[in-house]
């Protein structure tokens, strides 16, 4: 490769550099709206932010529903092929987020044509192909422009079953929460950004895909899950409660982290987006006695994090509980 540290030409990384989710829900509030004559019926849309739309064909009754998405973001890493992957998983993960299986994606990519050599975008592609691939996929093209910012990710077909979606309006109180990735990607992305540092274990955490996870949720029973992504797993959690109307309530000691997380806190490798989400949830948390540590890192943005699962599953850990809904939408303990 060139050397260029491709985290260098963007001015955030990867879900961090999302739109902040009060600012973004101003934007959307009343554009959702029915066709005159649908051909299909939306089963999940954007009423309560979830993380796929599912639709249903237009035969009638009995097939499977339709799940499409899209992601991208600005580079998490250095490695064009890492970035390539991680981007694919995350985009991969918000349809295992409603249930549903992958059947086909296209590529979007930015680029500054002028500015970075085509062997890195060529290895960035690469490394999307070889996850999708891995997760049964098809890669079909997709769309490119010249862009001052790299920018990759994808957009996603696949299907699901309708009688069986993982949503984030049905959770239900006396529901465990579990959650199957460890938090800490956003800081150690930020450290990294910003000395150069790399933490493998970190982007194997998220180049890994949610197929599993979501195969254990629906084979538990599961029907509310999201996944945790760039709002951190207090905005998420909280998007969850509140679309189900019921209260979350996180066990702090309960909640797993990657290794060296707790020290990138520490060492001020914050992103400002996980500062705009800890900002946002706030007036709708009762933190109890959690520290200003504890509450950035489940206010960390992750890119390409797990599922946060309204039901025990086997080999991850239960980190919380739903119960009634109270004051407050989430319940720090």
């Amino acid at each position: 490769m060139t050397g260029k540290r491709l985290t260098q030409y963007a001015h955030g990384g990867g879900c961090a550099c999302k739109i902040p989710p009060g600012e973004l829900e101003e934007v959307v509030a009343g554009l959702a709206a029915a066709p005159a004559d649908p051909n299909g019926e939306l089963l999940i849309g954007l009423d309560t932010g979830d993380d796929a739309a599912v639709v249903t064909l237009p035969d009638g009754p009995g097939g499977p529903a339709v799940v499409a998405t899209a992601d991208f973001f600005t580079p998490v890493v250095d490695d064009p092929y890492d970035w390539g992957r991680i981007a694919a998983a995350n985009a991969l993960s918000d349809v295992y987020a409603v249930g549903g299986r992958p059947l086909v994606a296209v590529n979007l990519l930015a680029w500054p044509r002028g500015v970075l050599p085509f062997d890195l975008a060529r290895e960035v592609l690469r490394g999307g192909l070889d996850v999708a691939a891995g997760a049964g996929c098809h890669v079909g093209g997709g769309h490119s422009v010249d862009d001052p910012e790299p920018k990759y990710g994808m957009a996603v077909t696949g299907v699901a079953d309708p009688a069986r979606l993982l949503r984030n309006d049905t959770g239900k109180p006396g529901t465990p929460l579990t959650l199957t990735k460890p938090l800490g990607v956003g800081v150690l992305n930020n450290r990294h950004k910003a000395t150069g540092e790399v933490f493998p274990h970190a982007v194997e955490s998220m180049a890994a895909l949610n197929r599993d996870a979501c195969a254990a949720a629906l084979a538990a029973g599961a029907e509310c899950a999201t996944d945790v992504t760039g709002f951190g797993l207090l905005g998420h959690l909280y998007k969850l409660a509140r679309a189900s109307g019921v209260t979350a309530v996180v066990d702090a000691a309960a909640v797993p982290y990657l290794d060296g997380a707790r020290d990138a806190v520490r060492a001020g490798y914050v992103s400002g987006g996980t500062r705009r989400n800890l900002d946002w949830v706030a007036p709708r948390t009762d933190f109890g006695a959690a520290s200003e540590e504890d509450r950035l890192l489940l206010a960390d943005a992750q890119t390409s994090g797990g599922l946060l699962v309204a039901a025990e599953l086997p080999h991850h850990p239960v980190i919380g509980e739903l119960i009634p809904a109270t004051d407050h939408p989430l319940l720090i303990r």
